[in-house]
């Protein structure tokens, strides 16, 4: 039987822990600098965070996820008690102005500062409930005019099914016919992100220098997501988990569902960040074997250069290629892949294989 990780149960020992409960979290919006800490934690520090996927609480789906879930079969029990209590409650969200996703924190990790890289580990990820949901909807995503084809929202539901390859998402190939599509799960969070030095909250859709919404796959359990401090603290957050995406998000969500996540918060003073990533504008991700420099803007075209900017300046500072060269090895050899398109902000991020300059003297 599928263990459901409702709040506060099954809870490993030893780790802080942060509930997504009334007063951790924000939906719609993102913490800024006025916003409080609802957990400090040293640097080095791992913490236990739960997370609330949107869907299924959302007004176009009833603000009642235990009724959507009931729709599609689910039993009461396995709809998580956090999620109902934050759609039945008085939230602040403007369904009309503020986003769809749900954060938890801020957290204040001691003696991050501007300037300052706030490093996220992903340590562990377990999935909460065994389903999950795929949206399209508002007139969004890669082909907005052409889907939704008729009208209303449409929301997918998706299964998770164990397999001896592994846990699987299952999906129908259309409605009201089994789920007999099976594709694999690569839990993440969608949402990793730091406070802006401004006294309003940013909008939870667009991702930025702050990190935010910036929904990269390769942010899997073992990988790591560098963000330019802003405040005092940092101020991070998390949410937005997902089963599984593929790159782009192209139909608006990939496969929404919550997440408890184990989470490592170090913090890389300035001068290191400079050697280690050069003066990046934004996000660097880190896995066993990329490392992952971002662009980001409202036109694909201006985030793939953001994002070759970035990665050139990351190969000077790590391994002191001159610019000619770096720029010649991007080309040979580092895919520039699309995070997504359906976020205001588009997102492309490089993978840059760390292996390759194994034998670089620098």
């Amino acid at each position: 039987m599928t263990t459901i990780l409702q709040p506060g149960e099954h809870l490993p020992a030893g780790a802080p822990y942060l509930p997504s409960a009334a007063g951790n979290v924000l939906w719609g919006r993102l913490p800024c600098a006025a916003d409080a800490p609802v957990l400090k934690l040293e640097p080095g520090t791992e913490a236990v965070i739960d997370t609330i996927s949107h869907e299924g609480i959302l007004e176009d789906q009833g603000r009642d996820p235990r009724a959507f879930f009931a729709t599609h079969g689910v039993d009461g029990e396995q709809v998580l008690r956090d999620a109902v209590a934050l759609a039945a409650g008085d939230c602040a969200r403007d369904p009309g102005t503020d986003g769809p996703h749900v954060v938890t924190g801020p957290i204040h990790v001691a003696g991050a500062r501007p300037g300052d890289l706030l490093k996220i580990t992903v340590a562990g990820l377990e999935r909460r409930v065994p389903y999950g949901v795929v949206s399209n909807r508002h007139g969004r995503g890669a082909l907005p005019g052409e889907y939704p084809r008729g009208p209303g929202n449409v929301s997918v539901f998706a299964g998770v099914e164990d397999t001896p390859r592994g846990a699987c998402g299952t999906m129908a190939p259309f409605a009201g016919a089994g789920r007999s599509i099976r594709f694999p799960l690569r839990p993440f969070l969608g949402t990793m992100g730091v406070a802006v030095d401004a006294d309003t909250r940013p909008h939870s859709v667009p991702p930025g220098r702050h990190g935010g919404n910036i929904d990269i796959n390769l942010m899997v359990e073992g990988a790591s997501l560098y963000l330019p401090v802003q405040v005092e603290g940092a101020l991070a957050y998390v949410g937005d988990p997902h089963f599984a995406q593929g790159d782009g998000e192209v139909a608006l969500t990939a496969m929404e569902a919550s997440l408890r996540a184990r989470l490592r918060f170090d913090v890389v003073p300035r001068e290191d960040a400079l050697r280690l990533f050069g003066d990046q504008l934004g996000p660097v991700a880190e896995t066993a074997d990329y490392l992952v420099p971002t662009g980001m803007d409202e036109d694909l075209d201006l985030a793939v250069q953001d994002c070759v900017r970035a990665a050139v300046a990351l190969l000077q500072a790590r391994w002191g290629l001159d610019a000619e060269h770096a720029y010649a090895y991007l080309s040979a050899a580092t895919d520039f892949n699309i995070s997504q398109v359906v976020d205001l902000v588009k997102g492309v991020h490089a993978r840059i294989r760390i292996e390759d300059f194994a034998e670089v003297a620098k």
